[in-house]
C-alpha cells in the first residue's frame, strides 16, 4: 500500500521520493517499550541502502518507511526491523485481507528467492491475525526471534502491558525486604530482625536483588545494548544507567567486605519506572482504538460463486473479478460491482455514513460494509491492500505515524535531553564529591539526576495526540493525510468552499412551481409525461419531482425533442411543449404573466422553464443545482468557530450570489475558470489570510495545492486524493468544521504535553542535582525521581485521551433539509 505523492512538494521529503519511484509501506515494529525507543528503528533503517526516510510510532507500534523499491524490499525491511530487536511481520495491514510481505504496488507477493530463507514462511504468517497479533501460529522465523529480544520483541501491546505488570509485581514484592534490611530500612523504620542464615544485610540484599536485575530490569539493559548498538540514545540508557551503577555500586561494596549499600534504591526504582510505564502503557493503548477497529472490520471469509456453486474461502484469496454472494447481514469481502439483486448497504464503518445506501445492479460497494437486506451477486474489483477499507488504515497509520513540525523539535530535543542527563549525573557525581560529600550521597545525587530527565514524556507529548486526534476523524469518515496537515488545520481562519458537488450535489433539483389559473396536479402529471421521454438533465429533475408526489402517470406520444430549446409531446390529448422563451414563440404559445416570473426566477441564479398547454403558457418551473442538507448547518458551525467562508464557483454571479445568501456565505468569488482557482486562493494568502480550499479533488486539484490544508469532498472510495491533505469520505461539509475542530483540539493537547513535559524537566533537574538542598534541605530520593518521572508519562498520556471527548459539530436532530423549504409549489 503506497502513500501518495502531494503534487505541491509541501510535506517533507515523500513528494520529491515519490517523483522518483519511490514506495511507501507501513511496516510492524512490535515490542517498542518506551517513547523514545523508537530512534532506534529510526537510526537503525534510514541507515540501510535504499531507505529514504522513516518515521516510528510507539504507540501504533508501526513505522513509515520510504524506500527505493529497486534497491530494497519489504523482506529485507522486516529483517531489519527484527535485527532492532522489534518484531515486524511485514506490513502493518489487515492480514485476513492483505498478505504482509506483499510489495507496495504489487497484486502478488515477491520472488521467495529475494526474501531469503524464511520469507516463504512468513509471507503468510499474517494470514493468523493482523500485524501485532501473538499466539502458537505468529512467524518466527528462527530461535532467536522466538526468545524475542529481551522477551517482548513478539508481543502485542496488551502483552507488553501484562509482561510490565509482572515484572513490576516481581519488582515491588522484593523491594519490600530489601527496603527492610536496607541501612534506610533499620534506621528509619526501626526495623531490627537480623537477617536469615546469619548473613549479613547487604548480602542477603544482593541475593533479593538478583531477580529483580536479571528480570524486572533486564528490559532496560537490553533495550540500552540495542540503542548503543544502533548509535542513538534513548530513555533505556538512562534507566539502565541509572539501575545498574546503583547496584554495581553496592555489588562492589559488598565483595570488598561491605558497607553502605543501596540496593533498595536500584530495586525501588525498578519498581516504580515499571509501575509507572505500566500505567502509561495501558493508557497509550487506548489511543489506537480506530486503526485496531479498522483493521478488523473486514471479514476473513468471503463467498465464492465457483462453478455454479458457493464455496467459501479466506477473503486474501479473493481474486479480481471474483463473483462474491452476499448474503442478508453479511460483510461484503471486497470493493465490487453489485451484478445481480438490490439491498440496503450500511456503509457507516468504512465512510462514517449513518443512513444505508440502496444498491442495485451497475452499483460499486466497499468491502467491510454489511449488506442489510436482500441477496447481491458482486463482481470483485478491487482485493487485498488495493480495497478501500485497507488504503484508509494505510492512509491513517501514515497519518499517524507522520511528524508535525513540533514533533521533530521534540525528537531532537529527547536525543540530546538525554545526553545533557548522562553528563548533567556525571557532572552532579563530581560535584558533590569536590563539595565534600560521601560518594554514596554523591552517587544517590547522580542518579536521581539521569533518572528524572528521562525524556520519555517528551516522546509520548504528540504522538499520542496525533494518534487520538487522527483516530476521532477515522471515525468520523475524515482522513488526515499526515500530522502536518492536522496541526496546519489547526490555524485555519478562512474556508473556501468550490459551489458544485462540494456545498451543492451538483445535479438540478426543481426549487419551485409557479402555475397561472390551471390545476396544479394536472400540470405537474402532463409535464412529468412529457420528460419522461427526455434524457435531458433538467428533464431528469422534473421527473424525480413529479414521481415524488401523488399525481397520476401518463404517457405521452409523438415526442419531439427540438435541440437547445426544449421538447414536444402530445399526452392525454393535449399539446404539451416544455422550454425556454424560444420555443414558446417558435410554437406561437401565449406567454401572459408568466413571463414576470420568469425573469423573477431567473435573476435568483435559476432556470426557468415554461409549461405550454394547447398553445398557452400554464406554468414555470424554477430548477437549480440543488444545495446539500448540511451546507448551511456547516457554515454556521464555521463561523460559530470563528471563521470567514468563501465560495468559489465558475458560475455566474446571480447563481452564485443566491447560494450565498441563502447559505450566510461571507465572500463569493464567481465566474471564475479552473484554472485561475489557484491564484483566487493566493491572492487570500497574500492578505494574510490561513486558507482551507474545499473541493471535489479533480478539477479543483490546483486550488488544494495552493491553499495552506486542501480538502477533498465527495471522495467515495477513492480515498488517495492526490492533491488533498485531508479528505472527507462521506461527502458532507458538516465534516468541514468537525476537521478543524479535531486539528485545534489536537494542537491543544500537543502544546499541553509538550508545555508540560518541557516545564517538568526545567523545574525537576535542579532539584534532582541538590540545587535547593543546602538552603531548603530539599533531596530527591531515586525511587521517588522514577515515580515522578513515570507520573509525568502518564499524565501525558491520559491527557492526549481526554481528546476524545472533544465536542464535534453536529446537525441538530430536528433540522429540516434545505431544499425541503424550496419545494412547496407556489401560486
Amino acid at each position: 500500500m503506497t502513500t501518495h505523492q502531494h503534487p505541491s512538494g509541501r510535506h517533507d521529503h515523500d513528494a520529491d521520493a515519490h517523483r522518483d519511484g519511490a514506495a511507501t509501506a507501513v511496516l510492524e515494529v512490535s515490542g517498542v517499550q518506551w517513547a523514545t525507543s523508537k530512534n532506534v528503528a529510526e537510526a537503525v533503517l534510514s541507515r540501510q541502502p535504499g531507505v529514504i526516510s522513516v518515521d516510528a510510532n510507539p504507540v501504533a507500534q508501526t513505522a513509515t518507511v520510504t524506500y527505493d523499491p529497486k534497491r530494497t524490499s519489504i523482506s529485507e525491511l522486516r529483517d531489519w526491523v527484527r535485527e532492532c530487536g522489534f518484531h515486524c511481520a511485514g506490513q502493518s495491514v489487515p492480514s485476513h485481507v492483505c498478505d504482509p510481505m506483499l510489495e507496495p504496488g504489487h497484486d502478488h507477493p515477491v520472488d521467495h528467492a529475494r526474501r531469503g530463507t524464511d520469507g516463504a514462511h512468513d509471507a503468510h504468517a499474517g494470514h493468523h491475525g493482523h500485524a501485532g497479533a501473538t499466539g502458537p501460529e505468529s512467524p518466527v522465523s528462527s530461535p532467536h526471534d522466538a526468545m524475542g529480544h529481551g522477551g517482548h520483541g513478539e508481543m502485542s501491546m496488551a502483552d507488553m502491558v501484562r509482561d510490565m505488570r509482572n515484572r513490576f509485581l516481581v519488582a515491588v514484592l522484593l523491594a519490600v525486604p530489601v527496603s527492610l534490611y536496607s541501612p534506610m530500612g533499620r534506621d528509619m523504620l526501626g526495623f531490627d530482625a537480623a537477617a536469615p542464615f546469619g548473613m549479613r544485610d547487604d548480602i542477603f540484599t544482593l541475593i533479593l536483588s538478583l531477580p529483580v536485575i536479571f528480570y524486572s530490569a533486564w528490559i532496560f539493559f537490553d533495550g540500552a545494548w540495542r540503542a548503543l548498538r544502533a548509535r542513538t540514545l534513548d530513555m533505556m540508557v538512562l534507566v539502565a544507567v541509572a539501575v545498574g551503577a546503583g547496584w554495581l555500586y553496592s555489588l562492589g561494596v559488598t565483595i570488598t567486605g561491605g558497607g553502605e549499600v543501596f540496593y533498595e534504591a536500584a530495586v525501588m526504582l525498578t519498581a516504580f519506572v515499571l509501575l509507572g510505564h505500566w500505567f502509561e502503557m495501558r493508557a497509550r493503548g487506548g489511543a489506537n482504538d480506530a486503526v485496531r477497529t479498522l483493521l478488523d472490520l473486514a471479514p476473513p471469509m468471503a463467498v465464492v460463486l465457483r462453478g455454479g456453486e458457493s464455496v467459501e474461502v479466506p477473503t486474501s484469496e479473493v481474486q479480481v473479478d471474483d463473483l462474491l454472494l452476499v448474503r442478508p447481514g453479511a460483510k461484503i469481502a471486497t470493493d465490487g460491482t453489485v451484478e445481480e439483486g438490490e439491498s440496503e448497504v450500511d456503509e457507516s464503518m468504512v465512510t462514517g455514513e449513518s443512513l444505508p445506501v440502496h444498491k442495485a445492479p451497475g452499483d460499486q460497494v466497499i468491502g467491510a460494509t454489511v449488506n442489510a437486506s436482500g441477496t447481491l451477486r458482486v463482481r470483485a474489483t478491487k482485493v487485498g491492500s488495493d480495497t478501500a477499507l485497507a488504503q484508509i488504515v494505510a492512509l491513517v497509520q501514515q497519518a499517524q505515524n507522520s511528524k508535525a513540525p513540533g514533533q521533530r523539535l521534540a525528537d531532537k530535543a529527547a536525543f540530546w535531553l538525554v545526553l545533557v542527563a548522562l553528563v548533567g549525573g556525571v557532572g552532579t557525581f563530581l560535584v558533590w564529591l569536590a563539595a565534600g560529600a560521601s560518594v554514596q550521597t554523591a552517587l544517590l545525587f547522580a542518579i536521581t539526576v539521569v533518572v528524572i530527565t528521562c525524556p520519555d514524556a517528551l516522546g509520548l507529548a504528540t504522538p499520542t495526540a496525533i494518534m487520538v486526534g487522527s483516530g476521532l476523524g477515522a471515525k468520523r469518515g475524515i482522513l488526515f493525510k499526515n500530522a502536518t496537515a492536522i496541526e496546519s488545520s489547526a490555524r485555519i481562519d478562512t474556508v473556501v468552499f468550490d459551489k458544485t458537488g462540494t456545498l451543492t450535489k451538483g445535479e438540478p433539483e426543481v426549487t419551485e412551481v409557479v402555475v397561472d389559473d390551471f390545476d396544479h396536479d394536472r400540470v405537474l402529471a402532463l409535464a412529468g409525461a412529457l420528460e419522461r421521454e427526455s434524457e435531458h438533465p433538467l428533464a431528469d429533475a422534473v421527473v424525480r419531482y413529479v414521481d415524488a408526489t401523488d399525481v397520476p402517470r401518463l404517457r405521452a406520444t409523438r415526442f419531439r425533442n427540438v435541440t437547445g430549446i426544449g421538447a414536444l409531446a402530445e399526452v392525454d390529448g393535449h399539446q404539451v411543449a416544455i422550454g425556454n422563451r424560444r420555443l414558446m414563440e417558435s410554437e406561437g404559445v401565449t406567454i401572459g404573466g408568466l413571463g414576470a416570473r420568469r425573469d423573477e426566477i431567473a435573476s435568483g441564479g435559476r432556470t426557468a422553464v415554461f409549461v405550454a398547454v394547447d398553445g398557452r403558457a400554464v406554468a414555470v418551473i424554477g430548477i437549480a443545482d440543488a444545495v446539500r442538507e448540511t451546507s448551511a448547518a456547516a457554515i454556521a458551525a464555521l463561523h460559530q468557530a470563528g471563521i470567514r467562508v468563501a465560495m468559489l464557483t465558475g458560475d455566474n454571479r446571480a447563481t452564485a450570489e443566491r447560494i450565498a445568501e441563502e447559505l450566510g456565505i461571507d465572500d463569493v468569488i464567481a465566474e471564475v475558470l479552473p484554472e485561475d482557482k489557484a491564484h483566487q486562493v493566493q491572492q487570500l494568502q497574500a492578505q494574510g489570510r490561513t486558507v482551507a480550499m474545499v473541493g471535489d479533488g479533480v478539477n479543483d486539484s490546483p486550488s488544494l495545492v495552493q491553499a495552506d490544508v486542501g480538502i477533498a469532498v465527495g471522495a467515495g472510495t477513492d480515498v488517495a486524493i492526490e492533491a488533498a491533505d485531508v479528505v472527507l469520505m462521506r461527502s458532507d461539509p458538516l465534516d468541514v468544521p468537525v476537521a478543524l475542530t479535531i486539528g485545534r483540539g489536537t494542537l491543544r493537547k500537543m502544546r499541553q504535553n509538550l508545555g508540560w513535559a518541557v516545564g517538568y524537566n526545567a523545574i525537576a533537574l535542579p532539584i534532582a542535582a541538590g540545587v535547593f538542598e543546602p538552603a531548603f534541605g530539599l533531596v530527591l530520593r531515586p525511587e521517588v525521581a522514577a515515580l515522578s518521572m513515570s507520573g509525568s508519562s502518564f499524565l501525558v498520556a491520559v491527557n492526549a485521551l481526554l481528546l476524545k471527548r472533544l465536542r464535534l459539530p453536529a446537525q441538530p436532530a430536528d433540522a429540516e433539509p434545505v431544499r425541503d423549504e424550496r419545494l412547496q409549489p407556489v401560486g
